[in-house]
């Protein structure tokens, strides 16, 4: 069984997005993030769409999935927020490690 993941969500807020950075980080739930600006475009409401986002990219272990989870949630302004996550396959072992040492 694979041990780590990469967890995605998006905002249109790069403050909220921030926030919510700040608190995985300082809960020790993720190793690493980054923030890509981006454009989202999809079915919403029976619509397409196309919107200016934010794409938050974080590194984590699997069992600390439903931690982050409920952090974005509690903490994210749309109502229902992309959160997906990818095992992760295959890594670098110094970086796989340097993620079990970041994360509680």
């Amino acid at each position: 069984m694979n041990k780590y993941i990469m967890i995605s969500t998006t905002f249109n807020n790069k403050e909220e997005a921030n926030k919510i950075i700040e608190l995985l980080l300082n809960e020790r739930l993720v190793g690493c993030c980054q923030l890509i600006d981006t454009i989202s475009s999809g079915h919403w409401e029976g619509k397409i769409i196309h919107n200016n986002e934010y794409l938050l990219q974080m590194k984590s272990k699997k069992e600390l999935y439903p931690e982050i989870e409920k952090v974005i949630l509690d903490n994210h302004s749309y109502d229902v927020p992309q959160i997906i996550a990818y095992d992760i396959a295959v890594g670098y072992s110094e970086y796989l490690n340097w993620i079990e040492e970041e994360t509680k």
